[in-house]
């Protein structure tokens, strides 16, 4: 809760490091991610330093380390102005679903 309050930087040098645990996890050199990547070298570490990149070499980095998914997922949290429409919401999926099962089935 309290990353609500974080400066933007400190967020960005929060990335920069889970990046990095990430790649030493993988057993990956920042040679290696540099090169996989197409980033340079020097940007990486510059990232790994200072959390600061350019969006699109951060998503170049999240892909070779299998987070692209969750970096395309930002913005898309939907902002409800009542219990009802969560309700709603997931009642539409839930039908969704057993829709799609019986069309499976009958086919």
């Amino acid at each position: 809760m309290l990353d609500n309050f974080k400066y933007p930087k400190e967020i960005a040098r929060d990335v920069a490091l889970q990046e990095k645990k990430k790649r030493k996890r993988k057993k990956m050199t920042q040679k290696e991610l540099s090169e996989r990547t197409g980033i340079s070298l020097a940007s990486l570490k510059r990232f790994e330093q200072t959390g600061e990149i350019s969006f699109v070499s951060l998503i170049k980095i999240a892909d070779i380390l299998g987070e692209k998914e969750v970096v395309g997922k930002l913005f898309t949290s939907k902002d409800y102005q009542s219990i009802q429409e969560v309700i709603d919401e997931r009642n539409q999926e839930s039908d969704r679903k057993i829709s799609w099962k019986n069309s499976r089935n009958s086919g």
